[in-house]
């Protein structure tokens, strides 16, 4: 641990420059006490370092000198690709390993390729969630995230949308949409894989035993056609709308992709308003006039007859919740 921790100090100089004991203590999450041990022992291993007393003082290496041993740990090897996702992974339990391996990378890169990492960094940033959630709290991520890595069997309690029950998992994945953490997994005797919520998860036990992923599996596949199999779904029945042109450029910004390209490929030509009429796949009468009422009077359902009407006694219920108050009433 000690090693580890004069390795990073060491390249934190060769990758900031100048810093003060307090800086150094705080990155490497230690006290000052300790840095300045560790700068005495970086010193008696011949390490050209030195230090500057006052306000602009701090530590640092001579100009000039590198190391190149950057000493990458296997963890840290095989946390290269969540380099990128500095929050998912500190999710997963990896946070101190991913940064660990950027800073090694960044002490090992020439200085022209290390300003330009820098600057990338600076510049662009990745925010999975979505604009109205942040994400799952998922208290088994992290072992979850594990029993995938070391292909251990586990046992779960899990709530899905009717019940709770306990099964038996072999986990082969895990995927990040949205902001939600989706187990992919089988199960024993069982066919095929399928994708369960990790925050469903209400308990979770990692069994002893070490179960044989199946032959070509590739995740990324299996997931983007279940995506197209879930959405497929989730459509079972049909709505005839009119739209006006306000009312067809805000579509883009409340429904799915799959109903944007419907509008797209039915819509006839506008009438002399600009209304167009589209036919668009919806997932039930409850769910479509809740959708559409976020349209507000910029969308006319013309069929089936029974969303028509909910949303015109939906509109009659509000037209009389908003309209001429009574005298006397809300007034002081």
């Amino acid at each position: 641990m000690r090693a580890s921790r004069l390795l990073s100090l060491l390249l934190l100089l060769q990758t900031q420059g100048r810093m003060t004991a307090a800086q150094l203590a705080e990155r490497l999450e230690v006290s000052t006490r300790t840095v300045y041990r560790d700068v005495e022992s970086l010193h008696a291993a011949g390490i050209p370092l030195y230090g500057e007393a006052g306000h602009a003082g701090g530590y640092q290496l001579v100009e000039g000198w590198r190391t190149r041993l950057t000493g990458l740990t296997a963890q840290e090897a095989e946390r290269f690709f969540l380099a990128g996702l500095p929050g998912p992974a500190a999710e997963l339990g990896y946070g101190a390993a991913v940064a660990a391996l950027q800073l090694k990378l960044h002490a090992a890169l020439p200085p022209e390729l290390a300003d330009r990492a820098a600057r990338i960094q600076e510049r662009f940033h990745l925010d999975a969630p979505g604009w109205f959630a942040d994400g799952d709290a998922s208290p088994h991520l992290a072992e979850v995230a594990e029993a995938v890595w070391r292909q251990r069997r586990v046992a779960v309690r899990y709530r899905s949308w009717t019940d709770e029950a306990d099964r038996v998992l072999d986990p082969y994945g895990l995927v990040l949409k949205g902001g939600r953490w989706y187990l992919v997994a089988g199960r024993p005797r069982h066919d095929g894989p399928a994708a369960y919520r990790v925050n469903q998860i209400l308990s979770l036990v990692t069994l002893g035993e070490e179960f044989a992923r199946p032959t070509g599996f590739d995740l990324p596949a299996w997931w983007r056609a279940y995506v197209v199999r879930f959405r497929a779904g989730l459509h079972r029945g049909d709505a005839t709308i009119r739209l006006s042109p306000g009312g067809r450029e805000r579509l883009r910004e409340i429904v799915s992709p799959l109903v944007v390209t419907a509008v797209d490929e039915t819509a006839g030509p506008p009438d002399d308003a600009g209304w167009v009429t589209a036919v668009v796949p919806i997932e039930s009468l409850t769910h479509a006039h809740g959708e559409l009422l976020r349209l507000g009077a910029d969308v006319e359902v013309l069929a089936p007859a029974a969303l028509r009407d909910r949303l015109a006694a939906t509109a009659a219920a509000l037209a009389a919740l908003y309209g001429p108050r009574p005298a006397g009433i809300g007034t002081s």
